[in-house]
């Protein structure tokens, strides 16, 4: 079986720098409460722990999503194609790519308020990360023209 790669060239990946991952905002409607996120897994390097607060889905544009429960166990893999909903407050999990890096378009629904709590290994330190982290971020993509070289362009 081929495998195909996403072309993410003209992407200007940001990181999370307490997730360990790469990601850029796409969109983000205050008045929906949805923010849409590429984010960018590295091959064999799971995530932190952390929960989502709000609904979401996922829909993986390249290699595999893997999830693994807070024991380190491996919960579920999702397959480049596949496209999930998710409930908010499930169980903490961490995420992270199989052999190849993972490209997951996540939409996230529900609010403007905190999106994810991510936890610190060790520790009873909890990061939130929420909307107004994504409207920053799409606000500097703009600002810096990195939202310009993926944006759609006259024929």
């Amino acid at each position: 079986m081929q495998s195909y790669q996403f072309d993410d060239r003209n992407i200007t990946w940001r990181t999370f720098d307490y997730l360990g991952t790469q990601y850029y905002v796409q969109a983000v409607d205050a008045a929906m409460g949805i923010a849409d996120v590429l984010i960018k897994f590295q091959p064999n390097t799971p995530g932190k722990l952390h929960q989502h607060l709000m609904g979401y889905s996922t829909f993986v544009l390249q290699g595999e999503l893997r999830f693994w429960r807070p024991d380190g166990s491996l919960k579920e893999v999702r397959v480049a194609g596949s496209y999930v909903q998710g409930a908010a407050n499930g169980e903490p999990h961490s995420e992270g790519a199989g052999d190849q890096a993972a490209i997951v378009l996540f939409s996230i629904r529900g609010g403007t308020g905190d999106m994810f709590a991510v936890f610190e290994e060790g520790s009873d330190e909890v990061h939130k990360l929420g909307f107004s982290d994504f409207q920053a971020a799409l606000a500097d993509q703009v600002a810096t023209g990195a939202a310009a070289k993926v944006a759609a362009r006259a024929a």
